[in-house]
């Protein structure tokens, strides 16, 4: 089983959701964000998302797109970001770790190239946000023969006829998206989530990780009743936003990890 299959039977045994934590690589600094993606499975993170900066992240909200020009400006580029991967790796076998962006950055890297990098450095999943599952062919199927996870993004606007397509060649687990709009919008309801994981089930064996708008421990535990996962992205990124030095955001976002993990380890008791 690949790392990702383990953590959620794991975790389903344990009857309690995975917090899937989201930071962009680079973000302040090198060396800075090294420290915090070392420290998020201590502080509870069970996987890891680690985006990939983009000059154009169209899926993203304010906070995002700021935490990507910031990793650009301290010069954080892909063959950097596996560097990273590499690191985290030499300390954590166990964790899952998923990279998240868009498809240029691979492009550019070049595709097979990528996904031998990729495979060696320790990456377990993609998730590439403007790659639909017409275009397969050039990157998820070599990605998956290769032993890396294609993770989907579903939304509220994807209806039952195209959420076949869209499931088509997933796997780790399915993202749904809970609002339509950039991450960091606003939070859905908990019976539009309800409903949406009891539609989504009847598509899919995959786990379902749920996203976009939670920020609070209070959240986090009221969608991990209803998933199997809680991605939690812009809320940790605000702490680097804020941080008046490197230490005081690693703090920070490490802080808000084990609140949220907290929450999501209570939410079923």
């Amino acid at each position: 089983m690949s790392r990702l299959q383990t953590r959620f039977t794991q975790l389903k045994e344990q009857n309690r959701a995975a917090l899937v934590t989201f930071v962009t690589a680079g973000d302040p600094g090198y060396d800075t964000s090294l420290a915090i993606l070392k420290g998020l499975p201590a502080a509870g993170a069970d996987v890891i998302e680690l985006g990939m900066p983009f000059t154009d992240p169209m899926a993203d909200g304010p906070a995002i797109q700021l935490a990507n020009i910031r990793a650009l400006d301290a010069k954080q580029n892909l063959l950097k970001t596996l560097q990273m991967v590499r690191e985290f790796r030499k300390d954590n076998s166990d964790t899952p770790l998923v990279l998240m962006g868009y498809f240029n950055p691979i492009h550019k890297y070049g595709v097979p190239k990528f996904i031998a990098d990729a495979k060696e450095a320790g990456v377990d999943g993609l998730i590439v946000v403007d790659m639909p599952p017409e275009h397969n062919g050039e990157l998820c199927d070599p990605a998956q023969a290769a032993g890396i996870d294609f993770i989907r993004l579903t939304t509220p606007t994807t209806d039952d006829v195209r959420l076949p397509t869209v499931l088509n060649g997933s796997s780790g687990f399915v993202y749904y998206v809970s609002v339509a709009g950039v991450t960091g919008a606003g939070a859905a309801t908990l019976e539009h989530v309800e409903e949406a994981v009891a539609r989504l089930r009847r598509h899919t064996d995959l786990p379902i990780s749920i996203g976009f708008g939670i920020r609070t421990p209070e959240q986090a535990a009221a969608i991990a009743r209803l998933a199997d996962g809680v991605v939690v992205g812009s809320a940790l990124i605000d702490h680097i936003a804020s941080a008046k030095n490197d230490q005081q955001a690693i703090d920070g976002v490490l802080g808000l990890c084990a609140a949220l993990s907290e929450g999501v380890r209570n939410a079923r008791k």
